[in-house]
């Protein structure tokens, strides 16, 4: 039999500030640790934002199998990629997150788009690799 576990929250219900681990246990034989422990920033995630990163891990980065997997639109299937890398801390700060553009082909570029930009629009029309396109971002 499988025991119920729950996602522990990220922020106190009383003053909003981040939470931290300060004790961790083994089901098996009971040993327990006390202290300070880094958490990760996925730890902040929800389900659903877990479910989202899952589904475009398993996609290869391809936004259209994504797409596809969700049952959304391409530009739903964006703005919400979008969002996720924004809680992670993987926009760049001067690139908040766009409302995705009903009416722009995910295959036309805008008259101006950062290098990242131009990256991920690679990324989700399938032309380049979600592996390559990290390395590309990261030596920007």
């Amino acid at each position: 039999m499988t025991e119920t576990t729950y996602q522990a929250p990220a922020d106190c219900p009383v003053c909003d500030a981040p939470l931290i681990v300060t004790r961790k246990g083994c089901r098996r034989c009971g040993s327990e640790l006390v202290g300070e422990f880094t958490s990760s920033v996925y730890d902040r995630l929800d389900a659903a934002e877990h479910h989202m990163l899952r589904v475009f891990l398993s996609s290869r980065g391809n936004l259209r199998e994504v797409e596809k997997h969700l049952g959304v639109s391409y530009p739903t299937a964006r703005a919400r990629f979008d969002a996720l890398l924004d809680k992670l801390g993987m926009l760049p700060e001067s690139q908040p997150p766009q409302p995705a553009q009903p009416t722009q082909s995910a295959d036309e570029a805008p008259a101006f788009e950062s290098p990242q930009e131009q990256i991920l629009r690679r990324v989700a029309s399938g032309e380049l690799d979600a592996n390559i396109a990290a390395q590309l971002i990261a030596n920007l």
